[in-house]
């Protein structure tokens, strides 16, 4: 969304990422509803090991997608996936609400049957977060009114959360989002003001990746955030990482979410914004991209609080030629433009398929979106079909 728009409906936003990527026909499905344990973990049939995007792709690039439980205990959807994606990022099932919801009770199950596919149909695991301020449980940081928890207490609940997680999953996940979308949007402001800022103060972040390296020192630790490649927002994120790597602490690489609009940004402030994160010689990850072909009242960006109370619909019945041809035209700009930076070694979609999708949620809550590479159907879109082209053309 825009930086300056006001926020609406508060909660919708927060509703909307829970609700998606449940991989169910309806977006609407509880992902906490999927029995974890009842049902084996497909793989990938032979005939398809070396198709898919994941085997176009040049070698130092990793092409994924996240996904929800339903997308592995669909056989359907478990082959298109194992198929076409070498990376795998658990759209919820790792986020600290959904890991850690009561304090001390961790509940693993489903966040493993994720890591159990990716092992067996080998596809890399992105860790999904560690510390955010949606869809985090209260109690982390805040005591039962509201009120921030003292320094000490808040430290100690955010380093036995990542600690815990981090070793679970020791030696099966590759790299860690550590912390996601820490830097304000607002002009006048450097870090949100989160529970975890409130409570801790602007070292939380440092702190963070330091309990995580304590947990796993060979596990990647990554910065998330939409919009830092944006001339907006840019300016703090510089600030952001150049501290991190002064504090010393791992910085394995940079997430850019790419939460994107058919129009906007430009590719030109696109790459001014790579350009500048790739001085800091880090990796730089596409972790979230999406195009949105809808119209807005803002410019882009996943602010989960930057909901919209109403907004135009008009794709219930279809998606047109003319817009497929746009939206083909727009990724093969993205990827064009992508395939020119050395310093991005993974693009990950959020979602693959135009069914399961959060914008059909955010930031209008209902409407009919179709800002991904597969249909409702399954079936490979033209915008697929020109990444395919842009990836054969690359060098290899």
């Amino acid at each position: 969304m825009n930086h300056r728009s006001k926020p609406v409906v508060a909660s919708l936003g927060s509703i909307a990422c829970s609700l998606a990527l449940s991989g169910q026909p309806s977006v609407l499905a509880d992902p906490q509803l999927v029995p974890a344990d009842q049902q084996p973990v497909p793989q990938a049939s032979p005939q398809h090991a070396k198709s898919g995007l994941r085997h176009m792709a040049p070698a130092r690039l990793v092409i994924g997608t996240a996904l929800g439980p339903g997308d592995i205990s669909d056989p359907v959807r478990a082959e298109l996936i194992a198929r076409e994606f070498g990376a795998l990022t658990c759209g919820n099932d790792m986020k600290p609400e959904s890991l850690q919801r009561e304090k001390g009770v961790f509940t693993f199950e489903t966040a493993d049957r994720f890591v159990d596919f990716a092992q067996q149909n080998d596809m890399k695991v992105i860790g999904h977060t560690l510390v955010w301020h949606s869809q985090a449980p209260k109690w982390l940081f805040e005591d039962a009114e509201g009120r921030p928890l003292s320094r000490d207490e808040a430290l100690e609940n955010m380093r036995n959360h990542i600690q815990t997680v981090v070793r679970h999953f020791k030696g099966r996940i590759v790299g860690w989002d550590v912390v996601n979308e820490a830097i304000s949007d607002s002009p006048n402001e450097y870090l949100r003001n989160t529970p975890a800022l409130r409570a801790i103060g602007e070292d939380y972040i440092v702190k963070a990746f330091q309990f995580a390296r304590e947990a796993d020192p060979d596990v990647e630790l990554y910065y998330n955030d939409y919009n830092i490649e944006a001339d907006y927002k840019r300016p703090k994120a510089m600030r952001l990482i150049r501290e991190l790597l002064d504090a010393g602490v791992k910085v394995s690489a940079i997430g850019v979410q790419g939460h994107w609009l058919l129009g906007h940004p430009s590719l030109e402030e696109i790459e001014r914004g790579l350009r500048e994160l790739s001085t800091f010689g880090l990796p730089i990850h596409i972790t979230e991209l999406d195009v949105d072909p809808l119209p807005r009242s803002g410019s882009g960006g996943a602010d989960v609080t930057a909901t919209e109370r109403a907004g135009l619909d008009p794709y219930r019945e279809g998606f047109p030629a003319e817009m497929q041809e746009r939206l083909a035209e727009r990724y093969a700009g993205i990827f064009r433009l992508l395939l020119g930076f050395p310093s991005v070694t993974r693009i990950t979609f959020w979602g693959y398929d135009d069914g399961t999708t959060w914008l059909n949620y955010f930031p209008v809550r209902g409407r009919v979106n179709h800002p991904l590479i597969f249909d409702r159907q399954l079936q490979p879109k033209p915008a697929y079909h020109a990444i395919v082209e842009t990836l054969k053309s690359a060098p290899r």
